[in-house]
């Protein structure tokens, strides 16, 4: 068995290609994102695996694909040598962060700052969610040098998608995110992207 986003008990999938692989958890919050424990040595090989390189900054998993697979990771304000990490979301899905690059190059940014700027609605639900992260990333470890600063844009124009789509995987709380993930859900992936955990 492995655990689906939600949290739930889900059947292994065949490793034939999984055409819904990640979802958005209706139960997404900053409290759960909070809750989250510290990655295992064999979670942060999974990670590392995801990511090509080491995995930094404390990572804890606060989203998981239907694999099982980590999807998102919360990262600590510093790394370890205590250089400021404001990405407090991390996006590991490779076939989702390949995504959502495709979707960078694409400029999407373009339209979507035009609709910052157009729509008031948008522009306010954008920025509460900035402040909230801020909280958030703050309470984690305190506030960084530069006060005030976000990721991904925050909250005056959009800069990277990978950092909205995490956020709102992570706690729901990112209208851009949704955004990008509506676009480009449902998300197919061919194989398990890093080998299970070893028992134990």
């Amino acid at each position: 068995m492995r655990r689906a986003g939600s949290g739930a008990a889900v059947s292994e999938p065949d490793a034939a290609e999984l055409a819904d692989a990640v979802r958005v958890d209706a139960q997404a919050s900053y409290d759960r994102a909070a809750a989250a424990s510290r990655a295992t040595a064999a979670e942060q090989a999974q990670i590392s695996a995801q990511l090509g390189r080491p995995a930094r900054g404390d990572p804890a998993i606060v989203h998981r694909c239907e694999r099982g697979m980590p999807t998102v990771v919360r990262v600590a304000p510093r790394l370890e040598d205590g250089t400021p990490f404001p990405t407090t979301f991390w996006l590991t899905c490779p076939v989702l962060r390949s995504q959502v690059g495709t979707l960078e190059a694409d400029h999407v940014m373009v339209g979507l700052n035009q609709r910052l700027e157009a729509e008031p609605a948008l522009a306010a639900a954008y920025a509460a969610g900035h402040e909230r992260y801020l909280a958030f990333r703050d309470a984690l470890g305190g506030p960084l040098p530069a006060a005030g600063t976000s990721a991904g844009g925050m909250p005056r124009y959009v800069k990277c998608l990978h950092v909205h789509a995490a956020h709102h995987l992570a706690t729901g709380d990112n209208p851009i995110g949704a955004w990008t993930l509506s676009t480009l859900i449902p998300v197919a992936c061919p194989v398990p992207c890093a080998p299970d955990p070893e028992p134990g």
